[in-house]
């Protein structure tokens, strides 16, 4: 497995090692000790163990995010894609962090089997860019409704580019009523500490 920080140093995209012959291909998705040594050697933190995964399915132009949820119960996210593709997007909401308020976004693709660490602390979301994307994702934390937020997709400051025309995507009525980024609050955010 190839490790190697994105543009927000703490994203780190993944590219497991794939054994392909003319039967098929098979590659390790996860391994927790080689993903704890690989972060190490990135100068990164560990996460705390995967204890939920999830398993979406959508239509091309449908977006889901930017959701988080704040603490206890924060999430880290290990995201791919199973079938398809879909652009991803992590935003850095850690106040204080020197890369506050950026994005940065990779095509993750059931082609290129790449997958995307993304830690707590970062909204997440992603486009589905064909029929049937299959999206999967391991969490370090379970989901709680009293935790949970979202920032609207569309936020002119953040001004991420889904690489779809706005035309082109649907987003559900919870997440198109999203608060803008500027709009939250201080107590809806993470706090930025080195290490």
């Amino acid at each position: 497995m190839k490790f190697t920080k994105t543009a927000l140093p703490d994203v780190v995209l993944i590219e497991p090692a794939v054994f392909a012959d003319d039967r098929g291909w098979f590659m390790e998705s996860f391994n927790e000790l080689r993903l704890h040594e690989e972060l190490k050697k990135l100068n990164l933190p560990t996460p705390r163990s995967f204890i939920q995964d999830n398993h979406s399915c959508s239509k091309k132009g449908v977006l889901r995010g930017l959701h988080y949820q704040l603490a206890p119960h924060a999430q880290g996210k290990l995201v791919r894609v199973g079938y398809g593709s879909a652009f991803d997007v992590a935003v850095d909401i850690r106040i204080g962090s020197p890369t506050f308020g950026q994005w940065v976004g990779k095509l993750l693709s059931a082609e290129n089997k790449r997958m995307l660490w993304i830690p707590e602390g970062f909204a997440h979301g992603f486009v589905a860019l064909e029929d049937s994307t299959q999206f999967l994702y391991k969490t370090t934390d379970y989901y709680d409704k009293n935790s949970e937020r979202a920032i609207c997709w569309n936020d002119e400051t953040l001004s991420i580019n889904w690489g779809l025309e706005n035309h082109q995507i649907s987003v559900s009525n919870k997440d198109s009523s999203s608060k803008n980024f500027l709009e939250i609050g201080k107590e809806d955010l993470f706090v930025y500490s080195e290490g």
